[in-house]
């Protein structure tokens, strides 16, 4: 799958703080099966497309799904958490390169920020010096 120009630039223009401050992208991962299903990893893509944009190095494989989690569709804020808590880990083999790095999360959609918020505290313990996050959408409740 290919993201369109129209799609990354305002993401890289809307993140362009962030960008400049980070030296590493790193997409929000599926859990395997997810990813077997979909066959793609549109957090994946659109940290590529980031990356090609910027020049800054793009890693697929730190983070890791340790539990596959229910779709969050129809849970509020305080499931979602309970959901996703402990779901992610770096990898042992990874934890070199995120040394002190100045990381950029990618995820397509956020919501309640449940989903980023476990993927940042297992970069944070693993020695992250800082992770920013940039989404394309952000969901919102009106009324």
């Amino acid at each position: 799958m290919w993201i369109a120009p129209t799609r990354r630039r305002p993401q890289a223009r809307a993140g362009r703080e962030l960008l400049a401050d980070a030296n590493l992208l790193l997409p929000v991962p599926l859990h395997r099966r997810c990813l077997i299903a979909r066959r793609y990893s549109q957090a994946a893509l659109m940290a590529q497309a980031l990356g090609r944009e910027t020049g800054l190095p793009v890693l697929v494989d730190v983070l890791k799904r340790t539990r596959a989690t229910p779709s969050q569709r129809r849970m509020n804020r305080s499931q979602r958490e309970r959901n996703v808590a402990g779901a992610f880990a770096v990898r042992e083999s990874r934890r070199s390169r995120i040394q002190d790095a100045r990381i950029v999360l990618i995820d397509d959609v956020m919501t309640t920020g449940a989903t980023l918020s476990a993927c940042i505290r297992p970069l944070i313990s693993a020695g992250a010096a800082n992770v920013d996050v940039l989404t394309l959408a952000r969901v919102t409740r009106t009324g």
